[in-house]
């Protein structure tokens, strides 16, 4: 059958898969007694003027992406804590329901999506600016400590992923993280929604959260190029300002990709689909009926139908 090119998207889960299709949203988690627990969600866009802006959409994709990613992430860990004793809730969190309600929980999340953003970006925007900064005695050059400062955030990238590959814990993450791929690329073929069917493509996916990330430091290496070194803080000041521009257009360059199918594409998303070699691992049969199960929530009558 032939393919079709759809913006479903997922996101690996501790022991499940979430999957994404317009508003919808679905969490599937295989909990520990073998049972598969479904979850189904409404998120409705808040920002629906800027949907439509290019750029800007991207930005706003990627906020309302990383909220519900958040508390996807939430919910299935809450499956996994039963047997230990809860831990007290510490003063903040007491401070934070009395004060705010039922709004409490999101706000956290807020707080845990922008230390997560400032660490992100401490990592791989202000260290290596500062640590390339002191090779200036020796390199003049804007061009070559530009290139320095590229090289050096791929491999702390790379490193950082592999480290972390290596984890028990994570590598199970990693394995729905394939499920995932492998179960909607069975869907965009117009395959029947089967382990059998599923468990024969590639884990290796062009619109993929790895290959956002490696486009959005593909750009910003491109971009900074052209910027001066001779205040590192400067550099890093403007790192912080352009950031959503090139969010943006990294999202508009995925959402191009994920569409179109020709050699200049594949050139395009080549890297990431090697760095998803890292960040996927072939999944078992029970990991890909979860990963079923979370995108046949997702899907209208008539699509499952058909599938």
């Amino acid at each position: 059958m032939g393919k079709k090119y759809t913006s479903i998207g997922g996101q690996a889960l501790i022991e499940g898969v979430m999957m994404r299709n317009g508003k919808k949203v679905a969490m599937a988690v295989r909990k520990g007694d073998g049972e598969i627990e479904i979850k189904r969600e409404v998120h409705a866009p808040k920002w629906k003027n800027i949907g439509k802006i290019p750029l800007l959409r991207g930005v706003a994709a990627l906020v309302g992406s990383m909220a519900v990613g958040v508390k996807a992430l939430t919910w299935s860990a809450e499956f996994f804590e039963d047997g230990t004793e809860e831990e007290p809730e510490s003063k903040l969190e007491v401070w934070m329901k009395e004060k705010f309600g039922k709004k409490a929980d999101d706000i956290m999340i807020a707080f845990s999506m922008v230390f997560a953003v400032i660490m992100a970006f401490s990592l791989f925007g202000v260290l290596p600016t500062l640590i390339i900064s002191f090779t200036k005695r020796w390199v003049s050059d804007p061009l070559m400590l530009s290139a320095m400062e590229g090289i050096m955030k791929i491999v702390m990238f790379v490193s950082y992923v592999a480290a972390i590959s290596m984890m028990k814990d994570i590598k199970r993450v990693f394995q729905y993280h394939g499920a995932e791929h492998k179960v909607i690329y069975a869907y965009e073929s117009g395959e029947e929604l089967t382990v059998e069917n599923a468990r024969k493509y590639t884990r290796l996916h062009p619109r993929c959260g790895t290959s956002f990330l490696l486009i959005v430091l593909t750009m910003s290496i491109i971009i900074f190029s052209f910027v001066s070194w001779s205040s590192p803080l400067t550099r890093i000041g403007l790192k912080l300002v352009f950031f959503p521009i090139i969010a943006g257009l990294s999202f508009e360059i995925i959402k191009f990709t994920g569409k179109h199918d020709n050699s200049l594409v594949n050139m395009i998303t080549w890297p990431g689909l090697m760095m998803q070699k890292l960040t996927t691992k072939e999944p078992d049969d029970s990991q890909l009926e979860v990963a079923i199960a979370s995108l046949k929530a997702v899907l209208d009558d008539e699509e499952e139908a058909v599938s």
